[in-house]
């Protein structure tokens, strides 16, 4: 069962997002904001994170770029979680470091799609003991 931490700050998205994962038999932890993301994102590694971008503070790409900066969450694959479906939204999302992009309102079946492309039902590498690079 794929652990996936949720970045998000608007509690009904939270509500959503949770309750159709956990459908789906996946494991899932809340964040509301940046910070509490990448402090979780160390502690839980998670085999993937869904990433807010539109977060208050430091926003999602902020907190992407600084997880691929840590050993302890670099391999973690993301997902951008946006409302911005701007024409080169999508790359600037790749350009920060997310694994993939999907816009809201969620398309749930394109979302689970990424997910299981992504994890593969296995844990990231620092999970399985391997040490961060």
């Amino acid at each position: 069962m794929p652990k996936i931490l949720v970045i998000e700050d608007t509690e009904n998205n939270r509500i959503i997002i949770s309750r159709r994962l956990k459908a789906m038999k996946h494991e899932v932890h809340l964040c509301e904001d940046a910070e509490q993301g990448i402090v979780a994102a160390q502690e839980l590694q998670p085999h993937l994170i869904l990433m807010d971008i539109g977060l208050p503070g430091m926003d999602g790409w902020a907190a992407t770029r600084a997880l691929r900066t840590n050993p302890a969450t670099a391999t973690i694959p993301i997902i951008a979680l946006t409302a911005h479906a701007m024409a080169g939204d999508r790359e600037k999302a790749i350009d920060a470091g997310c694994n993939d992009y999907e816009t809201k309102p969620i398309d749930f079946p394109s979302l689970f799609a990424k997910i299981d492309a992504l994890t593969g039902g296995q844990p990231p590498a620092t999970a399985l003991g391997v040490p961060p690079a």
